[in-house]
Protein backbone atom coordinates (compact mmCIF):
# COMPACT_ATOMS: atom_id res chain seq x y z
CA UNK A 1 0.00 0.00 0.00
CA UNK A 2 1.24 3.34 -0.87
CA UNK A 3 0.57 4.24 2.87
CA UNK A 4 3.06 1.70 4.30
CA UNK A 5 6.19 4.68 3.61
CA UNK A 6 4.76 6.58 6.25
CA UNK A 7 3.61 3.88 8.86
CA UNK A 8 5.62 0.92 8.35
CA UNK A 9 9.24 -0.16 10.19
CA UNK A 10 11.17 0.64 12.94
CA UNK A 11 12.06 4.08 11.29
CA UNK A 12 8.20 5.03 11.05
CA UNK A 13 7.95 4.83 14.94
CA UNK A 14 7.78 8.39 15.51
CA UNK A 15 5.25 8.69 12.85
CA UNK A 16 3.18 5.99 14.28
CA UNK A 17 3.23 7.52 17.53
CA UNK A 18 1.61 10.89 16.46
CA UNK A 19 -1.01 8.70 14.35
CA UNK A 20 -1.75 6.71 17.80
CA UNK A 21 -1.97 10.14 19.44
CA UNK A 22 -5.29 11.06 17.36
CA UNK A 23 -6.88 7.57 18.96
CA UNK A 24 -5.44 5.09 16.18
CA UNK A 25 -4.35 1.66 16.96
CA UNK A 26 -1.64 -0.69 15.40
CA UNK A 27 -4.78 -2.20 13.93
CA UNK A 28 -5.96 0.71 12.37
CA UNK A 29 -2.79 1.43 11.31
CA UNK A 30 -2.64 -2.45 9.66
CA UNK A 31 -5.58 -1.28 7.58
CA UNK A 32 -5.40 1.02 4.32
CA UNK A 33 -5.26 4.67 4.57
CA UNK A 34 -7.86 6.36 2.83
CA UNK A 35 -8.78 10.26 2.84
CA UNK A 36 -11.82 11.75 3.09
CA UNK A 37 -11.71 15.40 1.41
CA UNK A 38 -14.57 17.39 2.47
CA UNK A 39 -15.59 21.31 1.48
CA UNK A 40 -18.11 21.67 4.82
CA UNK A 41 -18.24 25.56 5.28
CA UNK A 42 -20.76 27.36 7.40
CA UNK A 43 -20.33 30.15 4.55
CA UNK A 44 -23.48 28.81 2.65
CA UNK A 45 -25.90 25.68 2.20
CA UNK A 46 -24.25 24.27 -1.15
CA UNK A 47 -21.93 22.85 1.75
CA UNK A 48 -23.22 23.46 4.92
CA UNK A 49 -24.52 19.68 5.12
CA UNK A 50 -21.49 18.25 4.40
CA UNK A 51 -20.18 17.22 8.00
CA UNK A 52 -22.98 14.35 8.56
CA UNK A 53 -22.10 13.03 5.07
CA UNK A 54 -18.37 12.41 5.65
CA UNK A 55 -19.20 11.35 9.00
CA UNK A 56 -21.19 8.04 6.98
CA UNK A 57 -18.29 7.85 4.22
CA UNK A 58 -16.09 7.36 6.79
CA UNK A 59 -18.07 4.71 8.36
CA UNK A 60 -18.54 3.18 5.22
CA UNK A 61 -14.78 2.78 5.06
CA UNK A 62 -14.38 1.26 8.41
CA UNK A 63 -17.21 -1.19 7.30
CA UNK A 64 -15.33 -1.77 4.55
CA UNK A 65 -11.97 -2.93 6.24
CA UNK A 66 -10.07 0.70 6.01
CA UNK A 67 -9.18 3.68 8.54
CA UNK A 68 -10.37 7.15 7.01
CA UNK A 69 -9.27 10.03 7.57
CA UNK A 70 -11.03 13.22 6.85
CA UNK A 71 -9.79 16.74 6.48
CA UNK A 72 -11.04 20.10 4.91
CA UNK A 73 -10.63 22.63 2.43
CA UNK A 74 -11.93 26.06 1.39
CA UNK A 75 -15.17 27.51 -0.10
CA UNK A 76 -16.11 30.62 -2.11
CA UNK A 77 -19.96 30.42 -2.26
CA UNK A 78 -20.38 32.02 -6.19
CA UNK A 79 -24.19 33.04 -5.16
CA UNK A 80 -22.57 34.87 -2.22
CA UNK A 81 -19.92 36.65 -3.47
CA UNK A 82 -21.70 37.42 -6.88
CA UNK A 83 -21.82 41.18 -8.05
CA UNK A 84 -18.87 42.37 -5.55
CA UNK A 85 -15.44 42.25 -5.71
CA UNK A 86 -15.47 38.95 -3.60
CA UNK A 87 -16.98 36.71 -6.71
CA UNK A 88 -13.25 37.09 -7.98
CA UNK A 89 -12.57 34.29 -5.50
CA UNK A 90 -14.36 32.21 -7.10
CA UNK A 91 -12.46 30.59 -10.06
CA UNK A 92 -9.55 31.15 -7.99
CA UNK A 93 -10.97 28.41 -5.10
CA UNK A 94 -11.02 26.16 -7.54
CA UNK A 95 -7.12 25.93 -8.03
CA UNK A 96 -6.79 26.66 -4.00
CA UNK A 97 -8.94 23.30 -3.66
CA UNK A 98 -7.34 21.16 -6.58
CA UNK A 99 -4.13 22.29 -4.55
CA UNK A 100 -4.95 21.57 -0.51
CA UNK A 101 -6.12 18.09 -1.64
CA UNK A 102 -3.63 17.11 -3.66
CA UNK A 103 -1.07 18.19 -0.66
CA UNK A 104 -3.07 16.93 1.84
CA UNK A 105 -3.29 13.43 0.34
CA UNK A 106 0.19 13.53 -1.17
CA UNK A 107 1.65 14.68 2.44
CA UNK A 108 0.19 11.47 4.22
CA UNK A 109 0.59 8.68 1.22
CA UNK A 110 -3.35 8.04 1.71
CA UNK A 111 -3.99 4.85 -0.41
CA UNK A 112 -7.17 6.10 -1.56
CA UNK A 113 -9.58 9.10 -1.49
CA UNK A 114 -13.89 10.18 -1.77
CA UNK A 115 -14.09 13.72 -2.62
CA UNK A 116 -17.05 15.44 -1.28
CA UNK A 117 -17.90 18.28 -3.29
CA UNK A 118 -21.16 20.94 -3.00
CA UNK A 119 -20.91 23.91 -5.04
CA UNK A 120 -20.15 25.58 -8.67
CA UNK A 121 -15.77 25.20 -7.69
CA UNK A 122 -15.57 22.74 -5.01
CA UNK A 123 -16.78 19.95 -7.82
CA UNK A 124 -14.06 20.47 -10.60
CA UNK A 125 -11.67 21.56 -8.04
CA UNK A 126 -11.75 18.27 -6.43
CA UNK A 127 -12.03 16.55 -9.87
CA UNK A 128 -8.94 18.07 -11.07
CA UNK A 129 -7.12 16.94 -7.48
CA UNK A 130 -8.50 13.07 -7.71
CA UNK A 131 -7.08 13.35 -11.69
CA UNK A 132 -3.50 14.61 -10.57
CA UNK A 133 -3.39 11.91 -7.94
CA UNK A 134 -4.84 8.67 -9.76
CA UNK A 135 -5.52 6.86 -6.73
CA UNK A 136 -8.61 4.48 -6.57
CA UNK A 137 -11.17 7.67 -5.92
CA UNK A 138 -15.17 8.69 -5.31
CA UNK A 139 -16.28 11.91 -6.06
CA UNK A 140 -19.69 12.25 -4.07
CA UNK A 141 -21.91 15.27 -4.66
CA UNK A 142 -23.67 16.92 -1.33
CA UNK A 143 -26.87 16.77 -3.38
CA UNK A 144 -29.24 19.94 -4.48
CA UNK A 145 -31.02 22.05 -2.04
CA UNK A 146 -35.09 21.79 -2.30
CA UNK A 147 -36.99 24.80 -3.96
CA UNK A 148 -38.39 27.68 -2.03
CA UNK A 149 -42.01 28.46 -2.31
CA UNK A 150 -42.98 31.91 -3.91
CA UNK A 151 -46.72 32.76 -4.27
CA UNK A 152 -47.53 29.57 -5.32
CA UNK A 153 -44.80 28.45 -6.96
CA UNK A 154 -41.11 26.65 -7.09
CA UNK A 155 -38.54 29.20 -7.07
CA UNK A 156 -34.57 29.16 -6.98
CA UNK A 157 -31.91 31.66 -6.32
CA UNK A 158 -32.08 32.39 -10.07
CA UNK A 159 -36.02 34.42 -9.23
CA UNK A 160 -34.06 36.78 -6.75
CA UNK A 161 -30.92 37.81 -8.76
CA UNK A 162 -33.66 38.22 -11.52
CA UNK A 163 -36.13 40.08 -8.86
CA UNK A 164 -33.41 42.68 -8.13
CA UNK A 165 -33.63 44.12 -11.73
CA UNK A 166 -37.32 43.76 -11.49
CA UNK A 167 -37.75 45.86 -8.48
CA UNK A 168 -35.43 48.33 -9.76
CA UNK A 169 -37.46 48.58 -13.17
CA UNK A 170 -40.40 49.29 -10.87
CA UNK A 171 -42.15 45.81 -11.91
CA UNK A 172 -42.03 44.61 -8.34
CA UNK A 173 -42.50 45.85 -4.96
CA UNK A 174 -39.60 45.52 -2.20
CA UNK A 175 -41.98 44.06 0.27
CA UNK A 176 -42.30 40.98 -2.42
CA UNK A 177 -38.59 41.08 -2.78
CA UNK A 178 -37.99 40.52 0.62
CA UNK A 179 -40.32 38.14 1.07
CA UNK A 180 -38.88 35.88 -2.06
CA UNK A 181 -35.67 36.54 -0.36
CA UNK A 182 -37.28 34.80 2.84
CA UNK A 183 -38.28 31.83 0.80
CA UNK A 184 -35.94 31.16 -1.98
CA UNK A 185 -33.65 28.90 -0.16
CA UNK A 186 -35.13 26.90 2.38
CA UNK A 187 -32.50 24.53 3.51
CA UNK A 188 -29.16 22.81 2.68
CA UNK A 189 -28.18 22.11 -0.39
CA UNK A 190 -26.59 23.55 -3.61
CA UNK A 191 -28.55 25.96 -6.41
CA UNK A 192 -31.41 24.38 -7.67
CA UNK A 193 -31.53 24.52 -11.25
CA UNK A 194 -29.45 22.80 -13.68
CA UNK A 195 -26.72 25.81 -12.72
CA UNK A 196 -23.29 25.10 -12.35
CA UNK A 197 -22.86 22.52 -9.31
CA UNK A 198 -25.80 20.59 -10.72
CA UNK A 199 -24.06 20.70 -14.35
CA UNK A 200 -21.08 19.49 -12.88
CA UNK A 201 -22.59 16.95 -10.74
CA UNK A 202 -24.11 15.49 -14.32
CA UNK A 203 -20.51 15.33 -15.83
CA UNK A 204 -18.94 14.16 -12.75
CA UNK A 205 -21.18 10.80 -12.94
CA UNK A 206 -21.25 10.89 -17.36
CA UNK A 207 -17.30 10.90 -16.56
CA UNK A 208 -17.58 7.65 -14.26
CA UNK A 209 -15.72 9.43 -10.91
CA UNK A 210 -19.47 9.76 -9.01
CA UNK A 211 -21.40 7.13 -9.23
CA UNK A 212 -25.13 6.80 -10.28
CA UNK A 213 -27.87 7.56 -8.48
CA UNK A 214 -25.67 9.56 -5.74
CA UNK A 215 -25.32 12.67 -6.84
CA UNK A 216 -29.14 13.33 -7.75
CA UNK A 217 -30.36 12.80 -4.67
CA UNK A 218 -31.16 15.75 -3.00
CA UNK A 219 -28.86 17.09 0.31
CA UNK A 220 -31.95 16.91 2.37
CA UNK A 221 -33.61 13.51 1.28
CA UNK A 222 -33.54 10.73 4.03
CA UNK A 223 -31.52 8.28 1.86
CA UNK A 224 -28.70 11.08 0.88
CA UNK A 225 -26.99 9.09 4.39
CA UNK A 226 -27.24 6.03 3.06
CA UNK A 227 -25.65 6.86 -0.44
CA UNK A 228 -22.53 8.98 1.35
CA UNK A 229 -21.93 5.49 3.17
CA UNK A 230 -21.89 3.54 0.09
CA UNK A 231 -19.51 5.68 -1.94
CA UNK A 232 -17.63 4.74 1.41
CA UNK A 233 -17.76 0.98 0.59
CA UNK A 234 -17.04 1.79 -3.19
CA UNK A 235 -13.74 3.53 -2.78
CA UNK A 236 -12.57 0.34 -0.52
CA UNK A 237 -13.66 -2.01 -3.47
CA UNK A 238 -11.80 0.36 -6.14
CA UNK A 239 -8.78 0.29 -3.76
CA UNK A 240 -8.91 -3.91 -3.55
CA UNK A 241 -9.31 -3.63 -7.30
CA UNK A 242 -6.67 -0.98 -8.26
CA UNK A 243 -9.15 1.19 -10.03
CA UNK A 244 -7.52 4.57 -10.59
CA UNK A 245 -8.54 7.46 -11.91
CA UNK A 246 -7.15 7.44 -15.23
CA UNK A 247 -8.51 4.04 -16.23
CA UNK A 248 -11.77 5.59 -15.73
CA UNK A 249 -11.80 9.52 -16.99
CA UNK A 250 -10.55 8.73 -20.47
CA UNK A 251 -11.16 10.92 -23.43
CA UNK A 252 -14.52 9.61 -24.15
CA UNK A 253 -15.40 9.50 -20.49
CA UNK A 254 -15.07 13.04 -20.93
CA UNK A 255 -16.90 13.57 -24.46
CA UNK A 256 -19.72 11.65 -22.18
CA UNK A 257 -19.75 14.55 -19.98
CA UNK A 258 -20.18 17.00 -22.56
CA UNK A 259 -22.45 15.21 -23.82
CA UNK A 260 -24.68 15.30 -20.69
CA UNK A 261 -24.32 18.87 -20.41
CA UNK A 262 -25.23 19.51 -23.77
CA UNK A 263 -28.26 17.29 -23.18
CA UNK A 264 -29.14 19.38 -20.20
CA UNK A 265 -28.70 22.82 -21.50
CA UNK A 266 -26.50 23.21 -18.52
CA UNK A 267 -23.93 25.73 -17.65
CA UNK A 268 -21.75 26.90 -19.78
CA UNK A 269 -18.94 26.96 -16.77
CA UNK A 270 -18.69 22.95 -17.79
CA UNK A 271 -16.61 23.99 -20.39
CA UNK A 272 -14.03 25.86 -18.43
CA UNK A 273 -13.98 23.16 -15.97
CA UNK A 274 -14.01 20.17 -18.45
CA UNK A 275 -11.20 21.73 -19.98
CA UNK A 276 -9.80 22.21 -16.97
CA UNK A 277 -9.63 18.62 -15.83
CA UNK A 278 -8.55 17.48 -19.54
CA UNK A 279 -5.15 19.36 -18.90
CA UNK A 280 -4.64 18.45 -14.94
CA UNK A 281 -5.66 14.34 -16.56
CA UNK A 282 -3.16 14.51 -20.11
CA UNK A 283 -6.39 14.36 -22.05
CA UNK A 284 -5.89 16.21 -25.83
CA UNK A 285 -9.41 17.93 -25.53
CA UNK A 286 -10.42 20.84 -27.29
CA UNK A 287 -13.02 23.81 -27.62
CA UNK A 288 -13.73 22.12 -31.16
CA UNK A 289 -14.96 19.03 -29.58
CA UNK A 290 -17.31 20.63 -27.47
CA UNK A 291 -18.86 22.32 -30.43
CA UNK A 292 -19.02 18.92 -32.18
CA UNK A 293 -20.85 17.43 -29.78
CA UNK A 294 -23.06 19.85 -28.71
CA UNK A 295 -23.96 20.77 -32.07
CA UNK A 296 -24.89 16.75 -32.28
CA UNK A 297 -26.78 16.18 -28.97
CA UNK A 298 -30.17 17.64 -28.58
CA UNK A 299 -31.66 19.42 -25.47
CA UNK A 300 -33.89 16.55 -24.30
CA UNK A 301 -34.07 17.73 -20.17
CA UNK A 302 -36.42 19.90 -19.27
CA UNK A 303 -34.42 22.02 -16.70
CA UNK A 304 -34.35 25.32 -14.89
CA UNK A 305 -33.14 28.29 -16.23
CA UNK A 306 -34.78 28.31 -19.13
CA UNK A 307 -37.39 25.54 -18.69
CA UNK A 308 -39.87 24.04 -15.88
CA UNK A 309 -38.13 21.59 -13.27
CA UNK A 310 -34.93 21.71 -11.10
CA UNK A 311 -32.38 18.79 -9.95
CA UNK A 312 -35.17 17.08 -6.77
CA UNK A 313 -37.82 16.82 -10.28
CA UNK A 314 -35.03 14.79 -12.12
CA UNK A 315 -34.60 12.59 -8.98
CA UNK A 316 -38.54 11.86 -8.62
CA UNK A 317 -38.77 11.19 -12.38
CA UNK A 318 -35.94 8.46 -12.65
CA UNK A 319 -32.67 10.00 -12.03
CA UNK A 320 -29.54 9.84 -14.31
CA UNK A 321 -29.84 6.77 -15.93
CA UNK A 322 -32.94 8.27 -17.48
CA UNK A 323 -30.80 10.72 -19.46
CA UNK A 324 -28.19 7.83 -20.66
CA UNK A 325 -30.84 5.45 -21.38
CA UNK A 326 -32.19 8.02 -23.90
CA UNK A 327 -28.30 9.65 -24.97
CA UNK A 328 -27.60 5.96 -25.72
CA UNK A 329 -30.35 5.19 -27.56
CA UNK A 330 -29.13 7.96 -29.94
CA UNK A 331 -25.53 7.11 -29.91
CA UNK A 332 -24.90 9.74 -28.34
CA UNK A 333 -22.37 8.53 -25.79
CA UNK A 334 -19.71 5.87 -25.39
CA UNK A 335 -20.08 2.33 -23.02
CA UNK A 336 -16.99 3.40 -20.64
CA UNK A 337 -16.18 1.90 -17.04
CA UNK A 338 -17.65 4.09 -14.25
CA UNK A 339 -16.42 4.08 -10.63
CA UNK A 340 -19.95 1.76 -9.49
CA UNK A 341 -18.24 -1.26 -10.93
CA UNK A 342 -20.81 -1.21 -13.93
CA UNK A 343 -20.16 0.58 -17.45
CA UNK A 344 -22.17 3.29 -18.64
CA UNK A 345 -24.35 1.40 -20.99
CA UNK A 346 -24.92 -0.86 -17.80
CA UNK A 347 -26.23 1.93 -15.81
CA UNK A 348 -28.24 3.10 -18.65
CA UNK A 349 -29.99 0.05 -19.08
CA UNK A 350 -31.33 -0.05 -14.83
CA UNK A 351 -33.30 3.32 -16.01
CA UNK A 352 -36.62 3.33 -14.09
CA UNK A 353 -38.80 6.15 -15.29
CA UNK A 354 -41.52 7.44 -12.89
CA UNK A 355 -44.77 6.73 -14.37
CA UNK A 356 -46.09 10.18 -16.24
CA UNK A 357 -42.69 12.12 -15.71
CA UNK A 358 -42.30 15.10 -17.72
CA UNK A 359 -38.39 16.11 -16.74
CA UNK A 360 -36.71 14.05 -19.37
CA UNK A 361 -37.96 13.32 -22.63
CA UNK A 362 -36.39 11.25 -26.07
CA UNK A 363 -34.26 12.08 -28.84
CA UNK A 364 -37.16 11.84 -31.23
CA UNK A 365 -38.94 14.27 -28.56
CA UNK A 366 -36.39 16.92 -27.58
CA UNK A 367 -37.16 20.14 -26.55
CA UNK A 368 -34.16 21.82 -28.84
CA UNK A 369 -32.23 19.92 -31.65
CA UNK A 370 -29.02 21.05 -30.80
CA UNK A 371 -27.09 20.86 -27.33
CA UNK A 372 -27.10 24.21 -25.03
CA UNK A 373 -24.02 25.68 -26.06
CA UNK A 374 -21.85 26.65 -28.74
CA UNK A 375 -18.27 28.17 -29.35
CA UNK A 376 -18.27 31.16 -31.75
CA UNK A 377 -14.84 32.52 -33.34
CA UNK A 378 -14.27 35.44 -35.13
CA UNK A 379 -12.64 38.33 -34.95
CA UNK A 380 -13.95 39.14 -31.99
CA UNK A 381 -12.84 35.93 -30.38
CA UNK A 382 -9.83 34.55 -32.48
CA UNK A 383 -9.33 31.62 -29.59
CA UNK A 384 -12.83 31.83 -29.27
CA UNK A 385 -15.81 31.95 -26.93
CA UNK A 386 -18.83 30.01 -25.64
CA UNK A 387 -22.19 30.90 -26.07
CA UNK A 388 -25.23 29.52 -24.41
CA UNK A 389 -28.58 28.91 -26.60
CA UNK A 390 -30.13 27.12 -24.47
CA UNK A 391 -33.83 28.67 -24.41
CA UNK A 392 -32.76 31.53 -27.05
CA UNK A 393 -35.72 31.71 -29.91
CA UNK A 394 -33.05 33.39 -32.08
CA UNK A 395 -29.50 32.35 -32.72
CA UNK A 396 -28.32 35.68 -34.44
CA UNK A 397 -27.91 38.68 -32.84
CA UNK A 398 -26.50 42.01 -34.30
CA UNK A 399 -26.19 45.58 -32.46
CA UNK A 400 -24.50 48.46 -31.35
CA UNK A 401 -21.83 48.13 -28.54
CA UNK A 402 -21.84 49.54 -24.87
CA UNK A 403 -18.41 48.77 -23.68
CA UNK A 404 -17.76 48.79 -19.66
CA UNK A 405 -14.44 48.30 -18.26
CA UNK A 406 -15.83 47.12 -14.80
CA UNK A 407 -19.07 44.91 -14.08
CA UNK A 408 -20.14 47.18 -11.60
CA UNK A 409 -20.73 49.86 -14.71
CA UNK A 410 -22.61 48.10 -16.67
CA UNK A 411 -25.15 47.06 -13.45
CA UNK A 412 -25.68 50.72 -12.41
CA UNK A 413 -26.19 51.31 -16.55
CA UNK A 414 -29.08 48.51 -16.21
CA UNK A 415 -30.77 50.13 -12.85
CA UNK A 416 -30.60 53.34 -14.54
CA UNK A 417 -32.39 52.05 -17.35
CA UNK A 418 -29.52 53.31 -19.65
CA UNK A 419 -29.22 49.90 -22.08
CA UNK A 420 -32.02 49.44 -24.63
CA UNK A 421 -33.38 46.77 -26.88
CA UNK A 422 -30.86 46.07 -29.87
CA UNK A 423 -27.81 46.67 -27.62
CA UNK A 424 -24.62 44.47 -27.09
CA UNK A 425 -23.27 44.80 -23.66
CA UNK A 426 -19.63 44.80 -23.55
CA UNK A 427 -18.09 43.83 -20.18
CA UNK A 428 -14.12 43.66 -20.49
CA UNK A 429 -11.23 43.03 -17.93
CA UNK A 430 -13.22 40.64 -16.50
CA UNK A 431 -11.06 37.85 -17.50
CA UNK A 432 -9.02 35.18 -15.50
CA UNK A 433 -5.84 37.48 -15.61
CA UNK A 434 -7.63 40.68 -15.92
CA UNK A 435 -9.48 40.68 -12.95
CA UNK A 436 -8.42 38.61 -11.93
CA UNK A 437 -10.36 35.17 -11.30
CA UNK A 438 -13.06 35.44 -14.21
CA UNK A 439 -15.86 36.34 -12.04
CA UNK A 440 -19.79 35.96 -13.29
CA UNK A 441 -22.06 38.08 -14.37
CA UNK A 442 -25.37 36.91 -12.51
CA UNK A 443 -25.84 40.08 -11.34
CA UNK A 444 -26.06 42.12 -14.81
CA UNK A 445 -27.97 39.29 -16.52
CA UNK A 446 -30.54 38.61 -13.80
CA UNK A 447 -30.67 42.90 -13.67
CA UNK A 448 -31.25 42.30 -17.40
CA UNK A 449 -34.09 39.76 -17.44
CA UNK A 450 -35.94 41.75 -14.48
CA UNK A 451 -36.35 44.65 -16.30
CA UNK A 452 -37.74 43.08 -19.53
CA UNK A 453 -34.45 42.78 -21.59
CA UNK A 454 -34.74 39.32 -21.75
CA UNK A 455 -33.65 38.32 -25.44
CA UNK A 456 -33.50 42.25 -26.58
CA UNK A 457 -30.17 42.56 -25.69
CA UNK A 458 -26.80 40.63 -25.82
CA UNK A 459 -23.66 40.39 -23.40
CA UNK A 460 -20.39 39.74 -24.56
CA UNK A 461 -17.65 39.44 -21.73
CA UNK A 462 -14.24 37.86 -21.69
CA UNK A 463 -15.35 36.98 -17.89
CA UNK A 464 -17.87 34.03 -17.34
CA UNK A 465 -21.62 33.20 -16.52
CA UNK A 466 -23.76 31.99 -14.08
CA UNK A 467 -25.57 28.64 -14.80
CA UNK A 468 -28.35 30.22 -13.72
CA UNK A 469 -28.11 33.10 -16.55
CA UNK A 470 -30.35 33.06 -19.49
CA UNK A 471 -31.12 34.94 -22.35
CA UNK A 472 -28.46 36.00 -25.64
CA UNK A 473 -25.07 35.47 -23.38
CA UNK A 474 -21.35 34.97 -24.75
CA UNK A 475 -18.16 34.73 -22.45
CA UNK A 476 -15.14 33.67 -22.05
CA UNK A 477 -14.26 35.75 -24.90
CA UNK A 478 -10.26 35.18 -25.67
CA UNK A 479 -8.14 36.47 -25.58
CA UNK A 480 -8.88 38.29 -22.71
CA UNK A 481 -8.60 42.55 -22.77
CA UNK A 482 -5.81 41.93 -20.03
CA UNK A 483 -3.36 39.77 -22.82
CA UNK A 484 -4.53 42.50 -25.45
CA UNK A 485 -6.88 40.54 -27.34
CA UNK A 486 -9.34 42.18 -29.54
CA UNK A 487 -12.08 43.18 -27.21
CA UNK A 488 -9.86 45.09 -25.05
CA UNK A 489 -10.10 47.66 -28.32
CA UNK A 490 -13.85 47.60 -29.22
CA UNK A 491 -15.78 50.62 -28.45
CA UNK A 492 -19.22 52.01 -27.79
CA UNK A 493 -21.05 52.18 -31.23
CA UNK A 494 -19.10 49.60 -32.53
CA UNK A 495 -21.65 47.08 -34.33
CA UNK A 496 -21.50 43.45 -33.35
CA UNK A 497 -22.51 40.72 -35.22
CA UNK A 498 -23.51 37.06 -33.37
CA UNK A 499 -24.08 34.24 -35.96
CA UNK A 500 -24.40 30.87 -33.95
CA UNK A 501 -25.38 28.84 -37.23
CA UNK A 502 -22.00 29.76 -38.90
CA UNK A 503 -19.90 29.67 -35.68
CA UNK A 504 -18.84 33.09 -35.39
CA UNK A 505 -19.07 36.51 -33.48
CA UNK A 506 -17.21 39.55 -35.77
CA UNK A 507 -17.30 43.18 -34.66
CA UNK A 508 -17.62 46.04 -37.72
CA UNK A 509 -14.44 48.60 -35.83
CA UNK A 510 -11.18 49.14 -37.18
CA UNK A 511 -9.50 47.40 -34.28
CA UNK A 512 -6.23 47.61 -35.82
CA UNK A 513 -5.83 51.01 -36.02
CA UNK A 514 -6.46 50.70 -31.81
CA UNK A 515 -3.91 48.82 -30.91
CA UNK A 516 -1.10 50.92 -31.16
CA UNK A 517 0.71 52.04 -28.24
CA UNK A 518 -1.37 49.29 -26.29
CA UNK A 519 0.08 48.47 -22.74
CA UNK A 520 -0.53 45.68 -20.66
CA UNK A 521 -2.66 47.30 -17.41
CA UNK A 522 -1.48 47.28 -13.93
CA UNK A 523 -2.43 44.78 -12.12
CA UNK A 524 -5.16 45.49 -9.70
CA UNK A 525 -3.41 42.80 -6.38
CA UNK A 526 0.32 43.21 -6.43
CA UNK A 527 0.69 40.79 -3.13
CA UNK A 528 -1.15 37.44 -2.14
CA UNK A 529 -2.99 34.74 -3.71
CA UNK A 530 -4.27 37.64 -6.28
CA UNK A 531 -1.38 38.44 -8.15
CA UNK A 532 -0.09 34.89 -8.28
CA UNK A 533 -3.00 33.28 -9.86
CA UNK A 534 -2.41 36.39 -12.58
CA UNK A 535 0.66 35.65 -13.13
CA UNK A 536 -0.15 31.54 -13.69
CA UNK A 537 -3.57 31.43 -15.49
CA UNK A 538 -3.80 30.60 -18.68
CA UNK A 539 -6.60 31.68 -21.27
CA UNK A 540 -10.13 30.51 -20.84
CA UNK A 541 -9.71 28.50 -24.28
CA UNK A 542 -7.14 26.39 -21.93
CA UNK A 543 -9.18 26.10 -19.35
CA UNK A 544 -7.70 28.62 -17.07
CA UNK A 545 -5.16 26.36 -15.24
CA UNK A 546 -2.31 27.69 -13.05
CA UNK A 547 0.42 25.59 -14.65
CA UNK A 548 0.43 26.07 -18.83
CA UNK A 549 3.27 28.25 -20.18
CA UNK A 550 2.12 31.72 -20.23
CA UNK A 551 1.41 33.60 -23.28
CA UNK A 552 3.62 36.64 -24.79
CA UNK A 553 2.31 39.93 -23.10
CA UNK A 554 1.62 41.62 -26.08
CA UNK A 555 -2.04 42.63 -28.36
CA UNK A 556 -3.27 39.27 -29.89
CA UNK A 557 -5.51 38.43 -33.00
CA UNK A 558 -5.91 41.92 -34.29
CA UNK A 559 -4.88 43.33 -37.70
Amino acid sequence: MESDRIKKGLNRAPARAMLKATGLTDADLEKPLVAVANTWTEAGPCNFHLRDLAQKVKDGIRKAGGTPFEFNTIVVSDGISMGTEAMKASLVSREVVADSIEVAVRGHLFDAVVAIAGCDKTIPGAIMALARLDLPSVLLYGGSIMPGQFQGKDVTIQEVFEAVGACAAGLMTPEDLNDLENKACPGAGACGGQFTANTMSTAATFMGISPFGVNEVPATHPSKLAQAERCGELVMELLEKNVRVSSVMTKRALENAIASVAATGGSTNAVLHIMAIARELGVDLELSDFDRISGATPIIVDFKPWGRYVANDLYEAGGMRLIAKELRAANLIADEKTVSGKTLFEEAAEAKATEGQKVVRSVENALAPRGGFAILHGSLAPEGCVVKVAGNASLTFKGPARVFDEEDQAFIAVQQGLITAGDVVVIRNVGPKGAPGMPEMLAVTGALIGAGLGGQVALVTDGRFSGATHGFMVGHVSPEAARGGPIAFIRDGDVVTIDVENRVMNVDGDLAARVSGWQEKEPKYKSGVFAKYAQLVSSASDGAVTWLPQKKKVPTGVG
